[in-house]
């Protein structure tokens, strides 16, 4: 491919652009990691992954716009492993989402999520003391239970609206104490004890109208952790899988411009080298 050189340069220059606001991104979420947890615990794997870009990006964006031979196989090498580090991720998010989804609840739109639904690394990871604290501090800083309140008429929504809406995984078990508890709603955040006995479930218990509390160390917010990382992960994975085919593509045209720099290199004129080969030798008397 006479143009390979500058296909992949081409693309590599547009790769190198896409780095620069992701980047970008990480900077932004590093100045502000000392105000939460939560941007502090992101703000690493965006800069990792901009830097990483962009180094690649300038490996082979120089390597085929000067034939610089070591600049490309340094993009291929890491090209080669970027790949292979995509496969072994899309085959370890699949591997570690397969368990765990939503129970529906009587006379209500929204599911509830149990942490005995879940096994595995995910869920070992989630649940460890440590994490648990960043995850529910970026829980609590997103401000998603006070974003569930609904005035109507100056007035809180009834409960009978409340029970239809459709609460995403977190909000289901963060925001609210599980229904066996049978807690009698005041509003989305405020739940007060009913008249008869509390469900046997510990998370009835841990259940606070404290509004820093709430549930955010039930185990139901745990398990919508997770649900909500399943749902991601599997969202993620399928754009993993589109990034994948892109790269493949990328390195077999990156191939082909190091083919290219190599036959330069060795003074080989491009096509006659073959022809030569492909033709039989005479003897000569």
């Amino acid at each position: 491919m006479r143009n390979s050189n500058h296909l992949i340069g081409l693309l590599n220059f547009f790769t190198f652009l896409l780095s620069i606001p992701i980047i970008g991104g990480g900077i932004w979420l590093s100045s502000r990691a000392n105000n939460t947890d939560c941007l502090k615990f992101l703000q690493w794997p965006l800069i990792v992954i901009g830097v990483s870009i962009m180094v690649v990006s300038l490996a082979g964006f120089a390597g085929a716009c000067y034939r610089n031979t070591h600049l490309m196989w340094l993009y291929l090498f890491v090209m080669f492993f970027i790949i292979a580090a995509l496969i072994g991720f899309i085959i370890f998010a699949y591997a570690v989402t397969d368990k765990g989804s939503g129970r529906p609840v009587m006379d209500r739109a929204y599911s509830e999520y149990h942490l005995e639904d879940y096994s595995g690394w995910l869920k070992d990871r989630v649940t460890d003391d440590s994490y648990w604290g960043k995850i529910s501090s970026c829980i609590r800083d997103s401000k998603v239970c006070p974003k569930m309140r609904r005035v109507i008429n100056g007035a809180p929504e009834t409960a009978d609206m409340f029970f239809l809406r459709k609460l995403n995984p977190v909000q289901s078990g963060c925001c609210k104490p599980p229904a066996e508890c049978g807690f009698v709603y005041e509003n989305e955040t405020l739940w007060n004890p009913g008249g008869g006995l509390v469900g046997s479930n510990p998370d009835c218990t841990r259940w606070s109208n404290d509004q820093e509390q709430l549930c955010y160390q039930c185990d139901s917010c745990k398990a919508g952790v997770l649900a909500s990382l399943k749902k991601s992960w599997r969202k993620v994975s399928v754009i993993n899988i589109v990034v994948l085919i892109i790269l493949v593509i990328f390195y077999v045209i990156g191939c082909a411009a190091f083919r290219n720099n190599r036959r330069i290199d060795n003074d080989e004129p491009y096509g006659e080298a073959r022809m030569t080969k492909s033709q039989p030798s005479r003897i000569q008397f």
